[in-house]
């Protein structure tokens, strides 16, 4: 059975639900053999259990729904709040250890932290560009900060 938090960059298992657009297409492509740098995937699953475990979910859904959506002032203040809201959050601890595992696998390459999300890179609409990327990223503390980062900047 995969590991529900991180798949292997060439993983059978990526699919657009679990990685994301970006993400399964990284996977199929070092399947088929491209020369993909290594690295893994960090899935959705990880992203919900900081959701959670951070009670976001109905603070995000309760300040978006207060938000007026036609007042562009407004919607970046709540980006930002919200942004706040993540950055404050913590990692759960059976997260935790599944990504510090995956990256010391790595044994200190730097690496890319970027988005994927499941409504992006479809064959309809595409979001390229929308949410952070973080290039050059060593060590573990700026690892973690990068994914946080990155998971906040869909809001």
């Amino acid at each position: 059975m995969p590991d529900p938090i991180i798949l292997p960059l060439r993983s059978e298992n990526a699919n657009l639900s679990n990685a994301g657009g970006k993400g399964a297409n990284l996977a199929y492509l070092a399947q088929a053999g491209f020369p993909v740098p290594d690295g893994f995937l960090v899935t959705t699953e990880a992203y919900r259990a900081f959701i959670t475990a951070n009670a976001l979910q109905d603070k995000i859904l309760h300040a978006v729904a207060a938000s007026p959506a036609d007042d562009p002032q407004a919607l970046h203040d709540l980006s930002d709040r919200v942004r706040g809201w993540f950055t404050k959050g913590s990692i759960p601890p059976q997260v935790i250890s599944h990504l510090k595992q995956a990256y010391a696998d790595l044994e200190g390459i730097p690496v890319a932290v970027r988005s994927s999300a499941i409504a992006e890179d479809l064959p309809d609409a595409s979001f390229a560009g929308q949410q952070d990327t973080f290039l050059n990223v060593i060590g573990e503390d700026q690892f973690l900060t990068a994914l946080v980062s990155c998971w906040s900047s869909l809001w």
